[in-house]
């Protein structure tokens, strides 16, 4: 996730290369922060009666369905999952051209009345999760909307707070967090690497 609108003279780490990156949490590290995420959710909503847990595409949605899993063992209660596209509703479309569009698949019964619970892997600037608050308004209307993210890696540019970390990753700008998924790249893991236009 990237942050859009750099203040003049400032370059933003929009990706880089993963291969000159280190490693800072290994596929261990992954099941860990997602299994405390998911007992966190459980224990401030007093169970998962009333959650639906939306991911942002793209990796946001692995995880979102990951964590609804690990709440059906301690919970056994089935948790809606569905996927939340903010393409339309980012802030940089001007700046950064065309996108693709993902796909918002919301679940059976819909958001109103519920808490929804918004899956991301980084947060960054804030400005995907405003995003994502606006594409869920137009959708229906929660009782809560809560963030989980699987990395904080600070430089927030606006008011947003998770109420859900895997793990705060101090980063520098000329940083980009990298986070591989198994049912996208094939492992787990978070890597820390220079961002593209940057020297290792």
């Amino acid at each position: 996730m990237t942050a859009a609108h750099p203040e003049p003279g400032r370059r933003r780490p929009v990706s880089g290369d993963p291969a000159a990156a280190r490693p800072v949490l290994e596929a261990a590290d992954v099941a860990r922060a997602l299994t405390r995420i998911s007992h966190e959710i459980i224990e401030r909503n007093r169970g998962a009666a009333d959650v639906v847990l939306l991911g942002i595409p793209t990796r946001g949605v692995p995880l979102a369905r990951r964590v609804a899993a690990k709440i059906a063992e301690v919970e056994g209660t089935t948790v809606p999952v569905g996927s939340l596209d903010v393409t339309m509703y980012r802030d940089d479309l001007r700046t950064r051209g065309i996108r693709a569009l993902e796909e918002t698949d919301l679940p059976e019964g819909g958001v109103d009345g519920k808490t929804v619970v918004l899956v991301d892997d980084v947060l960054f600037s804030g400005r995907t999760i405003r995003a994502a608050l606006d594409a869920l308004t137009d959708l229906g209307r929660p009782a809560a909307v809560q963030l989980a993210v699987l990395v904080d890696r600070g430089h927030r540019e606006l008011p947003i707070r998770p109420d859900y970390v895997g793990k705060n990753i101090p980063t520098s700008l000329r940083e980009a967090v990298h986070v591989l998924l198994t049912e996208l790249d094939g492992r787990d893991g978070v890597l820390l690497g220079p961002a593209e236009g940057e020297t290792p």
